[in-house]
């Protein structure tokens, strides 16, 4: 079933737009005022066709062959080898959500108006994704410098040519679009450079990714505070006073948060602390997701603002009549907030592998070695150590940077570019992870909290959490294989809904994240 259809007007889409075409098939509808867009960048592109104007990519060859003018007989046919020319893709196939939000992300790039698409490849376009046709598209070979080996197959696919995705089976491009009643992409002058000179990929995969993330964030705070029930922690560094006192990103919002999430149990009674100050992954909880949430954001801001815009190069200013080449293609302000927030995903991940840790460990959580609560002849949680360290060095090893440019191209004129989808690439493995990490937390600190005799003493956000856990996951009453439990939990934390986890405000009045 799709949900409700996502307009194209002159107001720019955002992150949850692009998922809900992506993931839940939302069509597409385009607006007159977003037609009226495309249809005066277009004219323009006819008008210095016409008159023969040096114009990169409409009148001249791309890249260094830039110097290399196109005869009038040659522009449509040079438009036709460019997607030819660029799929130079490789590796595993884009799954088909990626492809979609692939498609969704250059069609809203050619509704801004700056591509001087022609009207009919656009409605093209919008006409194949709203069919179900998904090009099949290679996932490496675009250093995000524009995504062009990836758009270019997607291009190829539109054309009739390589493979594409129809009703659930692949098969040859030019059948997929005989049965979905289309008609190959009509390419005019321009048209197959525009269609590939944007950073459509990068985009689209951010789009999705903040998705998962936010779940994946709103679920480690319930973990968080779960974990905090078992611990007996000392709530003082949830206190509001001393966080205005020195107001990082996001930690006075992350601790109201957690008071909310623990409100009504009895963590906040007096004396229910074991310790003055805990460990730092317990106590500086508020700072560390506070950044993680500050991050968040601001990858956020940045992906909207591709959404927003037209990175084509050149640009078609039609109110001016002109056509400028530019650099509005580099995204290093986009990657640096991205590897931004990989690393305080890093961050936020060393705080769950030490506090799931911490919970096993007798002279830390006053609590049986590793959970093993029938004896130290029983494993308990004892192996569970193994993936939870395995999984954060992994995240810290993926959050190093990638994205200082590599080196130069295109004989020596392409010699910046920002490895975009490469940096969204390990962040989205970083998610995976994180997911583990944050299930094998809500486990351990659930039959902690059973063992320690508060689970009916819980927090109402606390409560839910476990209550949800288990549904799904029953005590370890004795030693059985985890990694099935820690498998159903982190599919859990995939398949929730982040707008509405968000919104709940247990045993509160108003969310302190909105």
């Amino acid at each position: 079933m799709t949900s409700t259809p996502v307009r194209l007007t002159a107001a720019p889409l955002r992150t949850q737009d692009i998922a809900a075409i992506a993931r839940r098939h939302s069509l597409v509808e385009v607006s007159p005022e977003a037609d009226a867009l495309i249809r005066a960048s277009r004219a323009v592109i006819e008008r210095h066709a016409a008159e023969n104007r040096p114009v990169y990519g409409l009148t001249t060859a791309l890249g260094a062959a830039v110097d290399t003018p196109l005869s009038g007989e040659d522009l449509i046919a040079y438009q036709r080898r460019v997607s030819f020319g660029h799929a130079v893709g490789f590796g595993s196939a884009l799954p088909q959500e990626a492809v979609r939000a692939m498609m969704a992300v250059r069609i809203a790039g050619m509704a801004v108006g700056g591509t001087g698409i022609s009207p009919a490849v656009f409605e093209g376009l919008v006409a194949a994704l709203n069919a179900g046709v998904h090009p099949v598209v290679p996932s490496l070979g675009s250093l995000g410098a524009a995504d062009l080996a990836p758009l270019a197959h997607m291009t190829l696919g539109l054309l009739g040519h390589g493979q594409a995705e129809y009703g659930g089976e692949t098969m040859p491009a030019a059948e997929a679009l005989e049965r979905a009643g289309l008609k190959p992409l009509d390419i005019h002058a321009k048209d197959g450079h525009a269609i590939i000179v944007a950073n459509s990929l990068s985009v689209a995969q951010a789009c999705l990714a903040l998705e998962d993330i936010e779940q994946a964030f709103q679920w480690s705070l319930r973990a968080v505070a779960l974990n905090l029930e078992a611990f007996r922690a000392n709530v003082s560094s949830l206190d509001d006073s001393a966080m205005a006192a020195r107001p990082a990103f996001g930690q006075r919002a992350v601790a109201a948060r957690l008071r909310e999430l623990l409100s009504g149990g009895t963590l906040f009674t007096e004396g229910a602390a074991r310790r003055i100050q805990d460990p730092l992954s317990y106590r500086c909880v508020p700072q560390v997701w506070g950044a993680l949430r500050h991050a968040i954001d601001e990858a956020r801001a940045a992906t909207e603002i591709e959404l927003a815009s037209s990175g084509d190069n050149p640009v078609v200013l039609a109110g001016e009549d002109r056509i400028v080449s530019h650099g509005n293609f580099d995204m290093t302000a986009f990657v640096l907030s991205w590897e931004g927030l990989s690393q305080a995903l890093a961050h936020a991940a060393a705080g769950v592998a030490n506090r799931t840790i911490k919970l096993m460990s007798p002279t830390v959580a006053g609590l049986p070695r590793f959970l093993a609560a029938n004896g130290q002849n029983r494993m308990g949680f004892a192996i569970l150590q193994k993936p939870v360290s395995a999984m954060e060095a992994e995240i810290r090893f993926l959050a190093s940077p990638i994205s200082l440019t590599p080196i130069a191209v295109s004989d020596w004129v392409e010699d910046q570019s920002s490895m975009a989808p490469a940096v969204i690439a390990k962040v989205n493995q970083i998610i995976e992870r994180f997911r583990y990490l944050v299930a094998m937390e809500l486990i351990s600190s659930a039959y902690a909290a059973e063992i320690r005799g508060v689970a009916d003493k819980l927090g109402c956000g606390a409560d839910e959490a476990y209550r949800t856990l288990r549904e799904r996951v029953a005590p370890l009453v004795e030693d059985r294989e985890l990694g099935c439990d820690v498998a159903s939990i982190a599919a859990m934390i995939a398949q929730s809904d982040p707008q509405s986890m968000s919104n709940d405000t247990p045993c509160a009045s108003g969310s302190a994240l909105e």
